[in-house]
């Protein structure tokens, strides 16, 4: 498991009332680092906040651990029911 992967998976815990359905998962694509997380309907709103706040906080913190290991990342949020 990666940094990046980590930093996201612990935060994503944290703000989910239910975080036994958090499942963080990282993929390569092009040279960029895909991080997805998903979590339960509930749980979305939770990570993306007010007005986004939140999940543009989670994906500064992922950038950030993605550049001290020379990596591009991007995060992604997605609700466990597919919608």
């Amino acid at each position: 498991m990666s940094a990046v992967r980590d930093v996201v998976e612990t935060i994503a815990k944290a703000l989910a009332d239910t975080s036994q359905r958090v499942a963080v998962t990282e993929s390569e694509h092009g040279g960029t680092t895909l991080v997805e997380v998903t979590a339960a309907p509930a749980d979305v709103g939770k990570m993306i906040g007010r007005q986004g706040r939140t999940i543009q906080a989670m994906r500064t913190l992922a950038s950030v651990t993605g550049e001290r290991l020379g990596k591009k990342v991007t995060l992604e949020v997605r609700d466990a029911a597919g919608s």
